[in-house]
């Protein structure tokens, strides 16, 4: 049985959309930033004897800090991506509802045909 389209559907739908937006910009942040990590990583492990000197577990956790760290950041510029052209839409959409009105209740202008 199929739910009647009302506003709880669409605002379940953008809400879906807005949570995969956010998801795909996660795994792009977390890509992004683990390999500037890594190349970080590298450098260090190649210049710095410091950073040799680490535990194993402490590089993951820094490495993992990285990951995170980019995901997060990323994540959140998407879902304010996405809700910047949602409101634009919506805006759109009003901006036309309001000149269809204009335009049933006015006619339209002759010189527009």
């Amino acid at each position: 049985m199929s739910r009647p389209f009302d506003m709880n559907t669409r605002k379940h739908e953008e809400a879906n959309q807005a949570s995969w937006e956010a998801c795909k910009g996660a795994l792009s942040g977390a890509f992004k930033w683990g390999v500037a990590s890594a190349m970080l990583g590298g450098i260090g492990y190649a210049v710095s004897p410091i950073y040799r000197g680490l535990t194993i577990q402490f590089k993951v956790y820094i490495q993992m800090s990285g990951m995170v760290l980019g995901g997060m950041l990323e994540a959140d510029h998407r879902i304010r991506e996405y809700e910047k052209t949602m409101r634009m839409r919506r805006r759109i959409a009003a901006d036309q509802a309001m000149w269809k009105q204009f335009e049933e209740t006015y006619g339209k202008d002759e010189d527009d045909e």
